[in-house]
């Protein structure tokens, strides 16, 4: 218990994103760090003033703190020196002192971890590739690795789940963070079948700084990065920077020559990331890496969406949003939707937040939002009418799709 609340008042101290290899190398132990005084610490050319304030605030207590908040909702702290810390991980530049994990954190080391990220305001092209590429990553054997947000991320933990897969979500807050609730339910379903992993204590709420810092653990904790859709300043970029440093491999999204909104990914390719043509491209150089990885379930595309559009009761070749010619069309009639969306409150609200992208039956919504049936028949309606939702075979709704 000890060696946990002195790793937790570590990364309190020196917050998180820092280095702090050179500052245990300087005191010799995280124990004679706690146990020094003002004047030490500051002949200490690691730490700044911020860094010592905090170190004399935070104490032992406090740590004590967050390790009772973990332990009453069941989450698991993994420090730098534990076992279950990933080597991948480890062996990055600025390691997180302390991982906080809602789950159980797959055996990382032992398996091919994907991670997938892209932009939040993705085109259809893009959400769709983004879910079969992990859909197929995850029939395999593989792990896929994102960060929980909408869009690519989303896209991706879902294509990891139907594919029977496990996935871990690294989030740019801390865990029972109010953040993102139309996601609950994914995540919990991420919880169920990996883990959610951040290194910011229980409670921290998102910011502009925590997103950036968490991209690295994403990279981090791959083999490979895939980059799906972005812009030339997106945050994906970031990662797949993190990705090129720590000696990770980089596939790509072709985009098309003319959304010069997301050439990111374009550019990426001419810098030699791979461009992502079919699964075996993925998946071909880690097959003798990896036992775990059975590729005899590797599938094409074509197989891969057929799946797919079976569970959601649409003739594939009748979807016309995976046309690569109307992108700007279909982001056009997103645009439009999330304008809409974002106008609605009270139980339409309620009830829109519980759809996703796959059909989902009415009992199911109506746990989701926590409404009668009575109330959800109604909303769905209203949905409908208002271009936000749509219904399938058996009664079952979903988002309408752009």
């Amino acid at each position: 218990m000890s060696d946990v609340l002195y790793w937790i008042w570590l990364q309190h101290c020196i917050g998180c994103a820092r280095c702090f290899d050179n500052v245990l190398d300087y005191f010799g132990s995280i124990e004679a760090f706690y146990e020094s005084n003002y004047l030490q610490k500051k002949c200490c050319s690691e730490l700044n003033d911020n860094m010592i304030r905090k170190s004399e605030e935070f104490t032992l207590n406090d740590a004590k703190k967050i390790v009772d908040k973990c332990k009453k909702n069941g989450w698991n702290i993994i420090t730098y020196e534990d076992s279950e810390y990933p080597v991948k991980l480890k062996n990055i530049y600025n390691p997180p002192a302390v991982l906080y994990v809602s789950g159980n954190l797959p055996d990382i080391d032992n398996v091919l971890t994907f991670g997938s990220v892209g932009t939040r305001k993705a085109s259809p092209y893009a959400l769709k590739a983004s879910k079969v590429i992990a859909k197929g990553v995850a029939r395999c054997g593989g792990v896929v690795v994102s960060g929980g947000a909408l869009g690519i991320d989303t896209a991706s933990h879902e294509g990891a789940l139907e594919g029977g897969g496990k996935t871990v979500a690294v989030l740019g807050c801390g865990l029972g963070a109010n953040y993102l609730m139309s996601n609950a339910d994914l995540r919990r379903r991420i919880a169920a079948n990996g883990a959610l992993i951040s290194e910011y204590p229980p409670g921290t709420q998102a910011s502009k700084y925590t997103f950036p810092a968490r991209n690295r653990i994403i990279s981090g904790l791959s083999d490979a990065v895939f980059v799906a859709e972005a812009g030339i300043k997106s945050g994906s970029l970031i990662t797949a920077s993190f990705a090129a440093d720590q000696g990770r491999d980089i596939f790509v999204l072709p985009s098309s020559i003319f959304d010069t909104g997301f050439n990111g990914t374009n550019k990426l390719i001419e810098d030699g990331a791979v461009p992502v043509t079919s699964m075996n491209v993925i998946l071909s150089d880690y097959k003798e890496k990896y036992r775990t990885l059975d590729i005899s379930k590797s599938a094409s595309f074509e197989e891969l969406l057929s799946d797919e559009y079976k569970e959601r009761d649409i003739p594939f070749e009748k979807d016309e949003q995976l046309s690569f010619d109307k992108i700007d069309e279909h982001r056009d009639n997103q645009d439009k939707m999330t304008q809409t969306a974002a106008k609605i409150s009270g139980n339409e609200k309620a009830v829109y937040d519980a759809l996703t992208d796959g059909y989902t039956d009415i009992d199911s919504i109506a746990a989701r939002a926590n409404l009668d049936m009575k109330d959800v028949l109604m909303s769905l309606t209203m949905l409908e009418l208002d271009g936000l939702a749509e219904a399938g075979i058996g009664k079952r709704y979903r988002k309408k799709q752009a």
